[in-house]
């Protein structure tokens, strides 16, 4: 059993989690992620690990579905049925990219995490445009300004920072400076449109296709990607990907296949909270 050793509240959509997952927590590399049980029926959820030391791992997760409204309701304390991981390939540091703008849409900021503290690890100098529906939604925020050079904020509601979308902020930025590299982790739309932005400037881009994955094992084959016209699976060849050459239209189609399911899952298993 894998015990919960704290828990935060971030916003009222996403919650942070740390977990008692030794092995794991020992090799666990940027870009790897790991599956997660509540209980003995429970679904695999595929969460990024955010942040690990020796003994534990640090997940963030969006109360979406059943399985993520069940994970929520536990506690300091409780323990998770399975932790298992480190899972899929670790990110591919990039060693000539020494300027890096990571852009972050929504909880895209807990993958895009330690990839971009891992540069700031190696020398590289990063900035940061993170964008969400409102303040309250802009996340990890105090954990990136510990690395990060410069903040760049976007809201949808203009609550904070740039009223509007991420990829405005990444085009005024692109007036003023210049970067080797783009990690763009995010709604697959907001990946899609913030690559073909990058393109007009000739910046490379690197992707985290996780949102798409369900089963982290290859087998569901629901994270399938085609990449310059051949099948890749994103949670056994990724999660990390150059956007270049992917079929971004095919994914946005596939990820919607569920979503009357999961509602009608919700409505009927889901009970108020005691």
């Amino acid at each position: 059993m894998y015990k919960i050793v704290s828990k935060e509240i971030l916003n009222v959509d996403v919650e942070l989690m740390t977990v008692e997952a030794p092995f794991v927590a020992k090799n666990a590399k940027p870009g790897n992620f790991l599956i997660v049980r509540v209980d003995e029926n429970g679904e695999r959820i595929p969460l990024t690990i955010v942040e690990n030391d020796e003994t534990s791992v640090t997940i963030i997760y969006q109360k979406l579905g059943y399985s993520t409204t069940m994970l929520s309701r536990m506690e300091v304390g409780d323990s998770l049925h399975d932790v298992v991981g480190p899972l899929g390939q670790p990110t591919h540091i990039r060693e000539d990219a020494k300027r890096i703008l990571g852009i972050a849409g929504g909880v895209g900021s807990a993958p895009l995490f330690p990839q971009l503290k891992e540069y700031a690890r190696r020398g590289a100098h990063v900035d940061l445009v993170i964008g969400g529906r409102t303040k309250e939604h802009l996340i990890l925020v105090d954990k990136y300004k510990q690395f990060c050079e410069n903040i760049y904020y976007a809201t949808d509601d203009g609550s904070f920072g740039t009223k509007g979308f991420v990829t405005q902020v990444a085009e005024t930025l692109y007036q003023e400076k210049t970067y080797d590299l783009s990690i763009v982790i995010g709604p697959l739309i907001m990946m899609k449109n913030a690559y073909l932005l990058n393109k007009r400037y000739n910046i490379e881009t690197d992707v985290s296709l996780n949102p798409i994955m369900i089963d982290g094992t290859g087998m569901c084959g629901n994270c399938r990607v085609t990449i310059n016209g051949k099948t890749k699976f994103a949670c056994v060849d990724g999660p990390d990907f150059p956007a270049d050459g992917i079929d971004f239209d095919e994914l946005m189609a596939r990820q919607g296949y569920y979503k009357e399911q999961e509602k009608h899952i919700c409505n009927l298993r889901l009970e108020p909270k005691k």
